[in-house]
């Protein structure tokens, strides 16, 4: 498993030098997961954050009458943990599991904090991927009150491309807060408009 695009990632929003990618790279486990395979189950302890490599990865609420709300999909490049329970030690709320099979690079607790303490960099890096994480969770939120559901389609699709035709369409629609039907009815409503 390469560590390419992870690095192509990083060095895009902070430059690294040859030793710091040697520093970071000693500290990173890679893990391949097959389709429905689990990352972390609701009630653990979310002691990773993972990195994409290949793959889609989804994080969700698991709901009393077994359904699931979708609150993240995870495709090649992006990040994906619990955060709230990574950085505080409390039992997830929420699972994470792999929609395909999957290559991901995992940085464990212990080695977060460490790579924090070492390297400036490492830090200046998290801290970008935590507050693009927020503001995109406000941009969705934003959305998700202010658009009509034609909009919100819409704007899922322009935004994310590459997730529209990987996930199946019932995903997309527990993303969005709607049922399979609505979504449904949305898209036959969109595609008569063009």
């Amino acid at each position: 498993m390469t560590y390419d695009l992870f690095f192509q990632r990083f060095n895009e929003k902070v430059p690294l030098t040859a030793e710091e990618t040697a520093i970071i790279k000693a500290h990173v486990v890679p893990r391949k997961i097959k389709k429905k395979e689990f990352l972390l189950h609701e009630g653990e302890v979310s002691r990773h954050i993972a990195f994409v490599e290949k793959g889609v990865l989804r994080m969700y609420l698991p709901e009393e009458n077994g359904h699931q709300r979708i609150t993240q999909f995870a495709v090649e490049g992006w990040t994906i943990a619990d955060l709230y329970s990574f950085l505080t030690g409390e039992p997830a709320t929420q699972s994470i599991d792999a929609l395909e099979d999957t290559e991901i690079l995992l940085i464990s607790k212990s080695a977060h904090e460490e790579l924090l303490q070492q390297l400036g960099k490492y830090e200046t890096y998290m801290r970008l991927i935590i507050t693009n994480a927020y503001l995109a969770l406000q941009k969705r939120f934003a959305s998700t009150f202010r658009l009509p559901l034609e909009e919100q389609y819409q704007h899922f699709v322009s935004t994310y491309p590459q997730i529209v035709n990987r996930v199946p369409q019932h995903m997309i629609a527990s993303y969005m807060g709607l049922t399979p039907a609505t979504l449904s009815r949305l898209r036959r409503r969109i595609l008569t408009k063009k």
